[in-house]
This record gives C-alpha cells, structure tokens and sequence, in this order.
C-alpha cells in the first residue's frame, strides 16, 4: 500500500547561467510522466528555436509588473537585465493533482521560496570549472563578449550562496547529474511529512 499523500511534491532548481540546469530538468521532465516542468514568465526575448508557452510565457514588462503587483507570482527576480517570475497558483494546482513539480529559477527567486515556507527540495547545479562554464557559455552562441562576462561574474556570486540549498549537484556529465537530480526527486516522495499519517495509522491500527 502507498501512504503518501496524494500531493506532489516540489523540486526547486537553481545554478549558474549555462551550467545546463535547463536541459537536465527538461529531459528529466520528458522521462518521468509524474514530473511536470513549470514554466516561468519572463520579459527577455525568445531565444532560437525557444516558443511561448513552452519554453516561457513571454510577456512584455508592464504586463509582467502588473502581474507581479497582484501577487501573481510566488517568486520573480530581475536576472541579466530582465524579469522572470514563477506564479504560485500554477505550481499549487499541478501538486493539487498529485504532479510532482520541477522549478527551474535563479539563486533569487529560490530564496524567495523558502523565505516563503513552501516545502520542497533545493538544488544547486554546477559545472565542474569556471573554465567550463566560459566554454559552454561561448558554445551556445547566443550572448554577445558583453553578456558573457556579465554571467561570469554573475556566476561567482550565485556559487558563494550555494549552502543554502539541500543539494549540490555537478552537471561534468549529462546523464550522471541527470541520474543524481532523478534520485532527489525519488527520495522527496518518501519524506516522512508526505505520509498521509491517517492512511498509515489506520492500516497498522496505531
């Protein structure tokens, strides 16, 4: 008998921009049918080959503004001149039906969350070097020598704050961090506060 609770349980994501964290909770997300993938709102411009509605609901500033001054988001944060924010409303729906969640944000909107008392587990994604992460930066071909730098430096600052997360995981190869981030979100359905304790109780009469 299963005596979880028929509620999902929440994964929050975080790491260096072009450390890969992206493309690892997607394929997680496309291998685990029980795994749903937020998608965050953002006012940055869709990158190639990115689509609304899929990637991220692009939306423009002052409509971002506006969502974010009614409380719609349960997290935004200014990130490399832009503005992204995750809504609240969305996440509790998915773990409503039983969905366990992955949320892929910045460092900031992170402690937002736990700031805010939502339970889950926090991870944090690095590369294996600085030198790395430069490389795959650069091998992405989207940002001109000016954005790169501004992520570099960006992402010494988010590494130094990686002690307030629950896990730390190395993305050197794909499928080896894929396999540890697949192992976390296994673990959280097992945490004894989602047992449902009236289930548990009455089945051994305690």
């Amino acid at each position: 008998m299963d005596f979880r609770k028929q509620r999902g349980f929440l994964v929050i994501v975080s790491a260096p921009s072009g450390a890969g964290k992206t493309t690892i909770c997607e394929k997680l997300a496309s291998e685990m049918p029980s795994l749903a993938y937020s998608i965050s709102h953002t006012t940055r411009k869709p990158r190639g080959g990115e689509r609304d509605g899929v990637d991220y609901y692009f939306v423009p500033e002052e409509q971002f503004k506006e969502m974010a001054a009614s409380g719609v988001f349960v997290e935004w944060a200014h990130v490399h001149g832009n503005l992204y924010g995750t809504s609240g409303a969305e996440i509790e729906r998915l773990l409503g039906q039983g969905k366990d969640v992955i949320l892929d944000i910045d460092v900031q909107g992170a402690m937002q969350i736990k700031v805010s008392g939502m339970s889950g587990a926090f991870v944090f994604m690095v590369p294996p070097s600085m030198e790395e992460l430069e490389r795959r930066l650069r091998g992405r071909d989207t940002d001109d020598e000016e954005a790169i730098q501004k992520r570099l430096m960006n992402a010494v600052g988010e590494i130094k704050l990686y002690d307030g997360y629950d896990y730390l995981i190395v993305n050197d190869k794909l499928e080896d961090a894929l396999g540890e981030l697949k192992a976390v979100v296994l673990a959280g359905k097992d945490l004894v506060h989602n047992v449902d304790d009236a289930r548990l109780r009455a089945a051994f009469g305690i």
